[in-house]
């Protein structure tokens, strides 16, 4: 694990405390619990946008989004209103959704809830609100870095490869949504046993 923390990383951080437990409260679990859906979730919708940015139409498509809805945006804002209900270019979760994993959507949502033990409802609507936030996140630090279309799609690139090498629950979540043949079976296993992953541990 190299001392440069991935995105996905540094998102996680960036949900530590009041948000998290803004999201626990929203889904109805226990903190811990919505610690370890995220530390799941996080890094399958960020290899998910890795994966699609590998295309250049694809790179071409996330950079138009994140620019024309999502620049400037602030992190705990966006978390506000998808959670309060607002429904704009910036906070609609399932229409991004629909773009990040196309036809793979419900099996990423089956996937999220056998590998964290939420019910498929609560799987769904944690990736629906992460995934803006995941967006507002991005635009950021493409803003942050000067980036252009292809050199988000290095950057995004480069955390899938870090996400895959790195196992764990999230890794194998994101091979197990992208890389199936569609027959449905996620090869999850190990993944039950997902600790505190991304956020953990620290009380």
């Amino acid at each position: 694990m190299s001392n440069h923390a991935s995105l996905t990383e540094q998102l996680a951080t960036q949900l530590q405390g009041a948000p998290l437990q803004q999201l626990s409260q929203q889904l109805g679990i226990d903190q811990n619990q919505a610690s370890s859906a995220v530390s799941a979730a996080l890094p399958l919708l960020m290899g998910a946008l890795g994966r699609n940015s590998a295309q250049p139409q694809g790179a071409e498509a996330l950079f138009g989004a994140l620019q024309r809805n999502h620049s400037g945006l602030d992190i705990g804002s966006v978390l506000g209103a998808v959670m309060g209900g607002s429904s704009t270019p910036q906070t609609n979760g399932a229409g991004m959704l629909g773009h990040i994993f196309g036809g793979n959507q419900p099996r990423a949502e089956q996937g999220l809830a056998q590998a964290t033990g939420l019910d498929g409802d609560r799987a769904g609507q944690l990736l629906k609100t992460l995934a803006p936030i995941v967006m507002a996140f991005l635009a950021q630090r493409m803003a942050q870095g000067g980036q252009d279309a292809s050199g988000l799609s290095r950057t995004l690139g480069q955390e899938q490869q870090q996400i895959a090498q790195q196992g764990g629950v999230g890794g194998g979540l994101l091979g197990a949504v992208l890389d199936q043949d569609g027959d449905g079976q996620l090869g999850l296993g190990d993944l039950l046993k997902i600790g505190g992953g991304l956020l953990g541990g620290r009380r």
